[in-house]
């Protein structure tokens, strides 16, 4: 019997065991955890801002940089996995991430939190794709591995929406740092019992790990998207055309290499499915949608609101709720109608919910946005569950952490783009405002880094000054979310009407269509 046939009966066994639902239970809690790590910062950048002091554009590197990581090593993770084993790749880079997350709660600077988070994308690199592998080796069943990736899907598209919650309840009787802390005693469950439950899968033909495709793969990524964030927030600049040449170079290296490697990271001849392509635009924009609104509402229901940060992370939880509820159902509904319906359907309900925010003010009451969240939940529910079982689905299980991969840097970067694009439209718009003739050059420059900062020097000044300055602020920052949610929703609906016909005849049981 050789190598495959062995691989493939040994995992058909562990498929009808009853531990896979067990096993699950682990991959949806290492899901959870990497997802919420993207947003969980949202409600803590106040009170880190006030201990920091980091500058707007350190900021925003303190949101991004884990998913811009995470981005960039996501297809070379996946295809490590396939080749070392993906259950080995997830334990260890669960510890990993466990020990680097004490690193991040006990920053010091901002250059230090930088540099823990990119650490930390790094360990989440190697979770997401292996856990999305496991599920297409564990359940051999059509109708259970979508159950099984719609329970998955929930997770991580709610994941995005309960950090907030999460990072509310720590805040409430915690530091900021606690907000790193409660990875470790997850992670160390995590370890403890997936050694037990997780069985081991691999391919065993995969060939050798290039890594120089991985090097080309990191560095293009976060070279394009730094040029991207950059020309957002301060405009072209001779060092941001570098690292986009370079970036774009890199990735025209890396596509260009893959296909004269024998055993490439990322097989590109995927790409050339109408609805492979499909799926994954599809799966990068509904995140881009998810994250950037999350993040941004945050510091509205804060700074602008003032509620408590416990208070603001439940009042985004009906984004939760939502996508929860719709991604337990998406298969059923995609089988039922059809899977471009689904997807179309979901992007359109995130655009909808986006263009309403145009609508907002500072005394905005809360069934408005409720309603906004709500919506946005079902869409991202809908759509990012049924993308990822069209991905995972196109291709053999011996190539499914390949094939994760592709959907999971469409996650992360979807994530990296909706913080860095849209919160860049918002910092531009925020630095346009007007601060009090009477306030110091040093204390309104110091304002204009970011809305926390604004509230932070208000501090010092005398209370009607004070007053005037913060009021000021919070309208330009209301400005900036209220055009970067207008920009959004017009990416959104466009791409609504692109999964409409790139989608068009595509069937989770049927996989590609050729």
């Amino acid at each position: 019997m050789s190598g495959t046939e062995q691989l493939d009966r040994q995992t058909e066994v562990e498929g009808k065991s009853p531990g896979r639902w067990l096993a699950l239970c682990v991959l949806v809690l290492a899901v959870l955890l990497v997802a919420v790590d993207a947003t969980v910062l949202g409600l803590a950048t106040p009170s880190l801002s006030e201990d920091l002091e980091p500058s707007g554009t350190q900021l925003l590197w303190i949101g991004d940089i884990y998913s811009f990581v995470i981005a960039g090593l996501l297809v070379s993770m996946g295809s490590l996995g396939d080749r070392i084993g993906r259950k080995k790749l997830l334990l260890a880079g669960a510890t990993a991430f466990g020990a680097v997350s004490v690193l991040g709660a006990y920053a010091t600077s901002p250059e230090m939190m930088i540099v823990a988070r990119a650490l930390l994308g790094v360990a989440g690199a190697t979770l997401m794709p292996s856990t999305l592998a496991l599920i297409r080796n564990i359940f051999h069943d059509a109708g259970e591995r979508s159950l099984a990736i719609g329970i998955w899907g929930a997770t991580a598209s709610a994941g995005a929406a309960v950090g907030p919650v999460v990072g509310g309840a720590l805040l409430q009787h915690f530091w900021w740092g606690s907000v790193f802390l409660i990875n470790l005693p997850v992670m160390i469950v995590l370890v403890l019992v997936g050694i037990r439950l997780l069985p081991e899968s691999k391919n065993p033909v995969a060939g050798p790990w290039d890594l120089v495709s991985v090097g080309l793969s990191l560095i293009g990524v976060i070279g394009v998207v730094y040029a991207v964030k950059e020309v957002a927030t301060h405009g072209a600049t001779r060092g941001v055309w570098a690292a986009a040449v370079i970036g774009a170079a890199c990735l025209y290296a890396f596509v260009r290499r893959q296909f004269t490697l024998p055993s490439p990271l990322l097989d590109m001849r995927l790409f050339k499915h109408r609805g492979f392509s499909g799926a994954v635009l599809a799966d990068l924009l509904t995140v881009f949608g998810l994250s950037g609104l999350v993040f941004f509402l945050s510091q509205f229901l804060q700074l602008v609101q003032g509620r408590d940060p416990l208070e603001a992370g439940l009042a985004e939880l009906p984004a939760a709720i939502g996508a929860v509820a719709t991604g337990l159902v998406a298969g059923r509904y995609a089988r039922r109608h059809s899977v471009r319906s689904v997807v179309a359907g979901g992007l359109a309900a995130i655009g909808l919910a986006l263009a309403v925010l145009t609508l907002i003010h500072k005394e905005t009451a809360y069934p408005l946005l409720g309603a906004a969240l709500l919506f946005v939940g079902l869409g991202a529910g809908f759509s990012f569950t049924v993308t990822a079982d069209v991905i995972l689905s196109s291709v053999p299980k011996e190539q499914a952490g390949s094939a994760s991969a592709v959907s999971e840097t469409a996650y992360e970067l979807g994530a990296a783009l909706g913080i860095a694009l849209l919160g860049s439209i918002v910092t531009g718009v925020y630095q346009g405002f007007t601060a009090p003739d009477s306030v110091a050059a040093p204390v309104a420059g110091a304002a204009h880094e970011s809305l926390g900062g604004a509230v932070d020097v208000a501090r010092s000044l005398d209370p009607h000054t004070a007053e005037v300055m913060v009021g000021a602020a919070q309208e330009a920052f209301v400005d900036g979310l209220r055009l970067a949610s207008g920009v959004g929703a017009a990416v959104l609906l466009a791409t609504a009407a692109a999964a409409w016909f790139l989608l068009r005849g595509q069937s989770l049981q049927g996989g590609i269509e050729h």
